[in-house]
């Protein structure tokens, strides 16, 4: 599965395209093969842009032929495209490269490396913690889209923590000073132990939602403890 998600580095945001399965094939693939392309996805007209679409999956088409790579993401910065894929070999793959890219207007550069540990994979495609919090926050804003909600309407969002042990649940707890948040409840599942349910009214924008995601991770995370997401429910149903 493809996740896309935003990162800031070196003052520069960062589009990231991922799949989240691509770990199940790092005993097979050691080789990391990069493929920059000059093209900015994000400024492109409509036309070029489902163009360039087209060259990128015939790319990893063509690369992925025979189980021969695997496509693990992609990274837009300063208007190159960059593609990741790790193969079972270093021969012949920029030769795939050339016969797809020759024939295109795009200019492009392609590069081969050892790397036994996907170390570039860990380090530069996979989100953190936090990123993995705001990728599902989309999808959650994406759904009440989809119902047709007013995400501009104030409701009362809930965010769930969860803690290694009772006392680090007990002193955030106890200790909690978060501008707008409350304690809500406690809850145990099978998921997770020691969780705790807070409470804040705001309105369901991305912006509003990364903040208010953001405070918790680094207040949850200076107890140790893990943000589990939240949910809410539809405007419809605010009294």
């Amino acid at each position: 599965m493809r996740e896309i998600f935003q990162r800031v580095e070196d003052e520069s945001i960062v589009n990231v395209e991922v799949d989240m399965s691509a770990y199940g094939y790092s005993q097979k693939f050691f080789w990391l093969l990069s493929v920059f392309v000059k093209f900015d996805a994000q400024k492109g007209e409509d036309t070029a842009f489902e163009d360039f679409l087209e060259t990128k999956e015939s790319l990893i088409i063509a690369l992925e032929h025979e189980d021969k790579a695997k496509y693990v993401g992609s990274r837009l910065v300063d208007g190159w495209s960059e593609f990741y894929f790790y193969t079972d070999s270093s021969k012949q793959v920029d030769n795939v490269v050339a016969q797809i890219l020759k024939s295109t207007q795009y200019i492009y550069e392609s590069n081969v490396v050892k790397d036994n540990k996907w170390d570039f994979h860990y380090k530069n495609l996979s989100p953190s913690e936090l990123e993995l919090a705001h990728i599902q926050s989309e999808k959650i804003i994406f759904l009440l889209q989809e119902e047709e909600d007013d995400l501009e309407v104030v409701r009362p969002v809930e965010h769930y923590l969860s803690f290694m042990t009772p006392t680090q649940k007990n002193r955030f707890v106890n200790t909690l000073d978060i501008e707008g948040f409350s304690f809500k409840d406690e809850i145990e599942s099978d998921e997770f132990d020691h969780g705790i349910v807070l409470v804040k009214e705001y309105k369901i924008i991305s912006d509003e939602v990364r903040k208010n995601v953001e405070i918790l991770f680094e207040a949850v995370k200076k107890e140790q403890g893990f943000y589990e997401g939240w949910s809410t429910v539809l405007a419809q149903e605010v009294e």
